[in-house]
């Protein structure tokens, strides 16, 4: 059986490929593609709370090589610099931290 932690590689790796896969290339997330994971996978973080400009903004942060889309390591870079903030925002606030029993 998977550990929580190999879980949630795993469920990383399905998620891009969940969005990656419905236009274009599919190994490859476009802006539709980033916009719609963000609205479900991303919510508090997504872009129902961006406008078009903070968008492209992300989209043009995250896609690293400039081919208009954003490949898995861009993703992976994505993920790692909201788990930091998530990270630091725990830090700072210790009340806010889901604790084990």
């Amino acid at each position: 059986m998977a550990s929580p932690l190999e879980q949630a590689l795993a469920l990383m790796v399905t998620t891009f490929h969940k969005y990656s896969a419905k236009e274009g290339d599919k190994f490859k997330l476009s802006k539709a593609e980033l916009k719609e994971l963000l609205n479900k996978e991303l919510p508090a973080f997504g872009s129902k709370q961006m406008d078009e400009a903070e968008l492209r903004r992300l989209m043009n942060d995250l896609d690293h090589d400039k081919d208009s889309e954003v490949d898995f390591k861009e993703y992976v870079c994505f993920l790692a610099c909201v788990t930091m903030a998530f990270n630091d925002f725990f830090r700072d606030d210790p009340s806010k931290q889901h604790r084990r029993k």
